[in-house]
C-alpha cells in the first residue's frame, strides 16, 4: 500500500514497529493472538497472481490466498489499526482450530454457532469449522445493549433451531452465550477461543470439502417473521461468489475494501469477508457500532488506504449525509471509490442524491453507485447495476401503481409519484421473473411477485421442510417474498409482498406510510413503524408505531393527529397512531425495523389478542 499508516499510529514507539517485519513469520510456533498483532495493514498490491473465485469451494480458495500477502484489517472506533489477519495466518491458526473442534468429538456436519462480532476470533472459528468439515452459522451481535433479555432469547431460539453442538463468543458475549445456552441438551461445549485454544490439537488428517456440502447456515434477519436458517452449499456460494467478483464488481487486483457491515448479515459475511478473500483483495473492516457512532471513521478508512470497494444499506448512506460536517471534508478524498453498491433494503433515490451532493467536494463521484438486489435465500446477490455508470431510476404514477400494479411512467408534472431505482441485471446462470397471485409471468412494468432461479439457490430452510415446500416453487424457483417490476431486463423493487397492506380494495405499501411519518421533523429516519390488524369483524386497520421523544402531552396529541390526517389524505384510509418510547421497536440482526415483531409487540400493548382474528394473529 502506498499511502502512509494514519497519524495516531505514529506515538507508537520504534521498537513496537520493528516487530512488525517477524510478526507474522512465526506461524508454527506462536499463538493466535500473538499473530494478529501488527503494526501496519495488510498491502493493496498483492505477491501472487489474481484468481477471481474460480474454486471449488471456500478452503480452496483459502488456501490459494494464504500463498499472497493481503488480508484482514481490523481498526478500532478512533480509526485506528487494532490488529489484522494476513490469509496465510488465517490459514494456519484456523487449521489449529479445526483440530482442536474434532477433539470435542464433534462429527461432520455438525452445527456451530459463533457469535459473530467483528474480531479475528470469528473469522479464525468460522474458517476452522470448515476446514474440519463442520457447518458455522453466524450469530448477532445485540443491536442495543440495553435489551439483555430480548438478546438471550434470540440466541436461545437459534441454538435450538440449529440443533447446534457447540457455540462460542469473545469475551464480550460469552456471559449471553451461556445463559441463553442454558436447558440445551444437545450442546456439547460452551466457550471462547481462549478457552478452546487451551484443548488438545487432535492428530487428525483434515478432509477435504466437496462442493455439494452445506457451507454454512446463514439466518435471516426475520424483519417480517421469525428467522430461519438457510442451508447453502459450497457449490452454491461459490458460484455466486464468482458472479459478485467477476461481474458485478469486476474486480481487480488494485482493489481494496473498507466495510462496517456486520458479519452476522449476509451482504457482511458473504459479500464482505468470503469475496475479498476468494479474490485474493485485502479489507479494512470497523464495527457496525462504532460506525454508528462515528460514520466518518468509515469514510476516513477509504480516504486513507485508498479504497476502491465499500458497500452500505442506504441507511448507512444517510447516516454519512446527516452526521458528517462540513468541515470534516477537508480531510476526505473519496476519489479513489469506485464502487459505491447500495442494497439490503429499499433505496430510495433521494438518499443517494443527497449523498453525492454533500460528498462531491471530497471527490465522490455519483457514477461510483451500484445498486444491487439479492437475499440470504440465494446466498447474497440476484442481481447487480453497471459499474461506472451510477444509479438509474424510473418516476412512475403513484395512482396507477396502487390502483392497478403497474408501473406507467411520469407523464406530467404535478401529479404524485414513486421513483424507484433500477437494481440491474441477474447474474450469468440467474434469471429473475415477475408473476401474478396465479402464478403467471407478468409482462414489463406490470408489479407481481419476484421469483429467481439460478444455482445459487439455498437447498432449504434448516429443519423446516414447510418453510421450504412454501418458498422454492416448482421448478426449483424461489419466492422472494419481494415485489417488483422488470423493464427491459432489468430488475425495480416496489417492496415486500407482506409488507403491502389491502385496505378496501386499495394496495398500500407499509414503507409509504412509514415514509410519510419520517417527514415530520418530530420523527427521525428508521423511527417509525407500518402494518396492519384484522379484527374478529375482518375490519382492517393500519396501524403506525412511533418512536417519541415529545414529553409534552398536548405535543403528543399533535403529533397524532397530524399522522392520522396526513395518512387520510394521501390515501383514503384511516389510522391509529401509538407513540412508544425510543429503542423501543424491535429491530432485526442487521438493523432493520420488524414489522412482524412491530405488529406482535403492539398486540401485546394494546392486550387485543383476544379481539383479532386468527388470520391476524398468524400473518
Amino acid at each position: 500500500m502506498t499511502n502512509t499508516i494514519n497519524l495516531e499510529m505514529k506515538s507508537l514507539s520504534s521498537t513496537i514497529a520493528n516487530l512488525n517485519v517477524s510478526m507474522t513469520q512465526a506461524l508454527d510456533s506462536q499463538t493466535s493472538n500473538e499473530l494478529t498483532i501488527a503494526v501496519n495493514p495488510t498491502p493493496t498490491d498483492n505477491s501472487q497472481v489474481q484468481r477471481l473465485a474460480d474454486f471449488d469451494t471456500l478452503i480452496a480458495a483459502l488456501e490459494y490466498a494464504a500463498s499472497g500477502t493481503t488480508g484482514y484489517n481490523f481498526y478500532d472506533a478512533k480509526g485506528s489499526l487494532r490488529s489484522t489477519l494476513p490469509y496465510r495466518v488465517l490459514r494456519q491458526n484456523a487449521r489449529a482450530s479445526a483440530r482442536r473442534l474434532l477433539g470435542l468429538g464433534l462429527s461432520s456436519g455438525d452445527r456451530i454457532a459463533i457469535v459473530a462480532d467483528t474480531t479475528t476470533e470469528f473469522v479464525e472459528l468460522f474458517f476452522a469449522c470448515r476446514y474440519a468439515r463442520l457447518i458455522p452459522l453466524a450469530m448477532p451481535v445485540p443491536v442495543n445493549l440495553g435489551s439483555h433479555a430480548v438478546y438471550v432469547r434470540q440466541l436461545h431460539g437459534i441454538l435450538e433451531s440449529s440443533q447446534a453442538s457447540a457455540a462460542l463468543a469473545n469475551v464480550d458475549y460469552i456471559n449471553f452465550l451461556e445463559e441463553a445456552a442454558e436447558g440445551l441438551q444437545r450442546l456439547r461445549w460452551v466457550g471462547t477461543l481462549e478457552q478452546l485454544e487451551k484443548l488438545p490439537v487432535l492428530d487428525k488428517a483434515l478432509q477435504a470439502n466437496q462442493p455439494d456440502e452445506t457451507a454454512y447456515l446463514q439466518y435471516t434477519s426475520g424483519s417480517t417473521r421469525t428467522p430461519r436458517g438457510v442451508i447453502i452449499t459450497e457449490r452454491a456460494l461459490m458460484n455466486n461468489l464468482q458472479g459478485i467478483v467477476r461481474n458485478g464488481l469486476e474486480m481487480r487486483s488494485s482493489d481494496r475494501i473498507a466495510s462496517w457491515l456486520p458479519f452476522y448479515h449476509d451482504m457482511g459475511l458473504v459479500g464482505m469477508l468470503m469475496a475479498p478473500m476468494v479474490a485474493q483483495v485485502s479489507v479494512d473492516y470497523m464495527a457496525t457500532q462504532n460506525f454508528a457512532i462515528r460514520p466518518l471513521q468509515w469514510l476516513r478508512l477509504i480516504s486513507r488506504n485508498r479504497c476502491t470497494i465499500a458497500f452500505s444499506q442506504p441507511f448507512g448512506f444517510k447516516l454519512c449525509t446527516l452526521r458528517v460536517r462540513d468541515s470534516d471534508l477537508e480531510d476526505l478524498d473519496l476519489s479513489c471509490w469506485r464502487a459505491a453498491g447500495v442494497g439490503a433494503e429499499m433505496i430510495r433515490p433521494d438518499t443517494l442524491r443527497n449523498f453525492a451532493e454533500k460528498f462531491a467536494p471530497a471527490g465522490f463521484d455519483m457514477n461510483a453507485f451500484l445498486p444491487c438486489y439479492g437475499l440470504a435465500e440465494s446466498t447474497l446477490a440476484v442481481t447487480f447495476s453497471h459499474t461506472g455508470h451510477g444509479f438509474q431510476s424510473l418516476r412512475v404514477d403513484a395512482g396507477t401503481l396502487v390502483d392497478k400494479n403497474i408501473a406507467v411512467r411520469l407523464q406530467a408534472d404535478g401529479r404524485k409519484y414513486n421513483e424507484f431505482v433500477n437494481c440491474g441485471r441477474p447474474l450469468p446462470g440467474h434469471m429473475v421473473k415477475v408473476v401474478d397471485d396465479a402464478g403467471q409471468e407478468l409482462l414489463d412494468l406490470r408489479v407481481g411477485s419476484i421469483m429467481v432461479h439460478g444455482p445459487s439457490i439455498m437447498t432449504g430452510y434448516f429443519n423446516c421442510p414447510e418453510d421450504t415446500k412454501n418458498t422454492l416453487q416448482p421448478g426449483n424457483w424461489l419466492d422472494t417474498g419481494d415485489l417488483g417490476f422488470l423493464l427491459e431486463g432489468n430488475l425495480y423493487i416496489t417492496g415486500r409482498r407482506t409488507d403491502v397492506i389491502i385496505v378496501n380494495g386499495r394496495n398500500i405499501r407499509a414503507q409509504d406510510v412509514e415514509e410519510l411519518a419520517e417527514q415530520q421533523p418530530e420523527v427521525r429516519a428508521r423511527e417509525a413503524s407500518a402494518f396492519s390488524i384484522t379484527d374478529a369483524n375482518d375490519i382492517i386497520t393500519i396501524v403506525l408505531v412511533i418512536e417519541c421523544r415529545l414529553t409534552s402531552v398536548i405535543d403528543q396529541q399533535s403529533l397524532t393527529s397530524r399522522l392520522q390526517r396526513l395518512v387520510y389524505m394521501a390515501f383514503g384510509v384511516n389510522c391509529l397512531v401509538e407513540l412508544v418510547s425510543p429503542h423501543t421497536l424491535p429491530r432485526t440482526s442487521s438493523g432493520k425495523l420488524s414489522r412482524f415483531e412491530a405488529r406482535k409487540g403492539f398486540i401485546q400493548r394494546t392486550d387485543l389478542a383476544d379481539q383479532l382474528s386468527v388470520e391476524s394473529r398468524d400473518r
